[in-house]
């Protein structure tokens, strides 16, 4: 396909931006909606401005670009989702990201979670289970110049023990239980946010909290529906 005349490109991109707004302004107006049940009226500035970068319809297939800022999940293919935007911000916002962090991601996807991420930290180590999309989400990433962060094929349950302990674990799937291993691979202080429950309803979205002491936490924030958690053993 040929390129857009430069007037065109520029209309385009004006046109995306403005819709990356309104996303934007969706997310804030939900964040103070759910404010009873997360505890959070507003989300950092940081987070929002992440969201407000990195451009969603990269991460979705072509025939989905219309809806790519409308705030719901959508079909990535193979059964799987990207996550609804709001989703996105609160994951993202409830890990407390810093440019220091190397944080751990359990469900690549189409790897929109992972870049929002790579522009608040150091460095994403993302983790998929289904082969074609973690592949397809590396080289997306790679396209849009996202050089801190690393992708592995492999089953979400046994994390990433090579670059433990982590200042974060993000998990973008539903598990019937949190996962020793990603438990054991948080580091003291740091959070995991990851939403518990069967695959047909009754998912809690759930932060998970490790003392500087090792005690583990946990507290409920609100009612989800992801896509369910695949392998374990």
């Amino acid at each position: 396909m040929s390129a857009l005349p430069p007037h065109e490109a520029a209309a385009t991109q004006a046109a995306l931006g403005a819709e990356r707004d309104r996303m934007v302004d969706e997310i804030a107006r939900m964040a103070r909606e759910t404010a009873s049940e997360t505890g959070h009226e507003r989300f950092s500035a940081a987070v929002m401005a992440a969201m407000r970068k990195v451009p969603r319809h990269r991460f979705v297939d072509p025939s989905q670009e219309r809806s790519a800022y409308r705030n719901h999940p959508l079909p990535i293919g193979r059964g799987q989702t990207i996550s609804q935007p709001y989703i996105v911000a609160l994951t993202t916002h409830l890990v407390a990201p810093q440019k220091h962090h190397r944080v751990l991601e359990i469900g690549t996807g189409s790897g929109y979670q992972a870049a929002v991420l790579c522009e608040l930290v150091q460095h994403v180590y993302t983790v998929e289970i289904v082969e074609a999309l973690g592949r397809e989400a590396e080289q997306r990433l790679a396209a849009l110049g996202y050089d801190n962060v690393s992708v592995r094929i492999g089953d979400g349950h046994d994390g990433w023990p090579e670059h433990a302990p982590y200042d974060g674990i993000v998990v973008t799937a539903a598990a019937t239980r949190v996962p020793a291993a990603l438990v054991a691979q948080l580091k003291p202080g740091a959070r995991m946010a990851i939403p518990l429950g069967p695959q047909l309803g009754g998912q809690q979205f759930t932060l998970i909290e490790k003392s500087t002491g090792g005690r583990i936490s946990r507290r409920v924030i609100l009612p989800v529906r992801f896509v369910p958690m695949t392998g374990g053993k």
